[in-house]
């Protein structure tokens, strides 16, 4: 997973006029890491933790994600953004990616383990950018942002997230479907399966009767 940016003031510029400093705080692995280095190794991780951990990260993303709202140029309000403004926050995110997307002139597009390196560029990864924006939707919601309204959820983001899905399966070779899951069976199929065999059990062997046969099985 590639690792988004913070953004404070100060630093470099985006987009000609806005100076920014990017620290790298969504990289949840060594956040975990750095505090946890003291404390000895557990069979498993408890919901409670997953879901603090989850929390912690939607509030840097969402932190963020207003920093560079102030630093934008002109100032955006929450209020004032739109899809259009998320896809540009994405794309100013590519910068700070660390995944090779190959280009199509590239000897190894479509090759999941290139053998030596290239001068394709870096991006930031489609799982990283999906994670991110669900994230960032619930966060708009829970600061009393609308869901009709939410910007994270417009049809572009969701458009330009499978865009980049596609484009980076077919570039690095990987394939981002879900393996199907099986569904238990509804209570009417299992029900109908145990009459079945109840049915099979009634079954008249050959050269019995139907009452001898009854009075086999009720035994």
């Amino acid at each position: 997973m590639d690792m988004i940016p913070q953004l404070m003031e100060g630093s470099s510029a985006y987009a000609g006029a806005t100076n920014l400093s990017i620290i790298a705080n969504i990289s949840s692995n060594s956040s975990v890491t750095g505090a946890t280095a003291t404390q000895p190794p557990s069979s498993s991780s408890s919901p409670s933790a997953n879901s603090s951990r989850y929390e912690n990260q939607k509030r840097r993303d969402w932190n963020t994600f207003g920093q560079y709202l102030r630093n934008h140029r002109p100032p955006l309000s929450l209020s004032r953004c739109s899809g259009a403004h998320v896809l540009e926050f994405l794309r100013y995110l590519d910068q700070f990616g660390k995944t090779k997307v190959h280009t199509t002139v590239c000897h190894f597009y479509g090759h999941p383990n290139p053998p030596a390196p290239c001068p394709c560029p870096l991006r930031q990864a489609w799982g990283s950018l999906d994670a991110l924006i669900g994230r960032l939707r619930a966060a708009f919601e829970e600061n009393g942002g609308k869901p009709e309204t939410n910007p994270f959820g417009a049809r572009a983001v969701r458009l330009y997230l499978r865009e980049v899905r596609d484009m980076q399966s077919k570039a690095r070779g990987v394939s981002y479907e879900k393996k199907k899951r099986k569904r238990p069976l509804p209570p009417s199929s299992a029900s109908s399966s145990s009459a079945v065999a109840s049915h099979h059990q009634f079954q008249m062997l050959p050269g019995t009767s139907s009452t001898t046969q009854i009075s086999k099985f009720e035994k």
